[in-house]
């Protein structure tokens, strides 16, 4: 572009379209909440309706994960690695395993129904509530990526302590892993 025969004129438009697009569009990595700020007090439900806000788990740290049915692949690892941690009764007394299912694209008549029941068989297997974010107000609320698997931590006090998007890496998971144990060894606020 630079050193072009374009007039100038042209090239300084071409410039200013490039990054007026840059700036238009973050990385996913931008639109997640910051470590440090507070979280979020966003509010899901199960499949039989029973609701669980944020705010109400103060006090203990949480590790939400966040995916719909085409991302919920993605972390397989981390969830592996969640499982083996908490076999730490320490552990699994002081941590919230949050995983939320974006179902907002499902969130009408049959579909709705179809879907509950899937949840709330996911759930036997795997021993565990699976909230449902019906209307997509728990991504806004986060900033999550839509159609891709998201992980926050969230600590005793409140504030956001990670958050990515995405496949995890080795080492991102070894800092959530570091992160959950040192929050659950802190004493309740």
């Amino acid at each position: 572009m630079f050193g072009s025969s374009e007039p100038r004129s042209k090239r300084g438009l071409a410039f200013l379209a490039a990054a007026g697009a840059a700036l238009a569009w973050p990385a996913e990595s931008e639109a997640l909440p910051k470590p440090g700020t507070p979280s979020a007090d966003a509010r899901v439900e199960d499949p039989d309706g029973k609701t669980m806000t944020i705010k109400a788990l103060r006090g203990r740290p949480v590790i939400v994960v966040y995916e719909d049915k085409d991302s919920k692949q993605a972390n397989q690892a981390l969830k592996g690695d969640l499982t083996r941690i908490l076999k730490d009764k320490a552990l699994k007394s002081a941590v919230v395993l949050a995983p939320v299912a974006d179902v907002s694209e499902y969130n009408s008549w049959p579909a709705k129904g179809f879907v509950k029941d899937a949840i709330r068989d996911e759930a036997k297997k795997t021993g565990t509530t699976i909230w449902c974010d019906w209307d997509a107000s728990f991504r806004r609320a986060f900033d999550l990526a839509p159609k891709a698997s998201n992980v926050i931590v969230i600590g005793r006090g409140g504030a956001v302590r990670f958050a990515a998007s995405g496949t995890l890496s080795a080492s991102q998971r070894a800092e959530i892993e570091a992160i959950l144990r040192e929050e659950a060894a802190k004493p309740a606020p």
